[in-house]
């Protein structure tokens, strides 16, 4: 992968973990930098999982690799805010 695919994944990460936490109801106890990191991660892990699949690189707007890095995200935000102790 090239610089440039790095940042766009960065970036696109970005986009991936706020719509992640969209996804996921009720609110968050979780901070904003670590939505963008489980949202680069999302994305990072959702670019392999579609390459497996051969759905990465499709004409258009790649929607399928796009669903599956946001339910990455939304699942990894999920985890994190329940594991994540709450404060009274």
């Amino acid at each position: 992968m090239e610089i440039s695919g790095i940042i766009s994944a960065i970036i696109i990460g970005i986009v991936i973990g706020v719509l992640g936490r969209l996804v996921v109801p009720g609110r968050q106890h979780i901070g904003v930098l670590w939505t963008i990191a489980i949202g680069i991660v999302a994305a990072f892990i959702g670019a392999a999982i579609a390459a497996g699949f051969n759905v990465d690189d499709t004409k258009g707007v790649d929607w399928i690799e796009w669903l599956i890095q946001v339910g990455l995200a939304a699942v990894g935000i999920a985890a994190l805010d329940r594991s994540y102790p709450r404060r009274r």
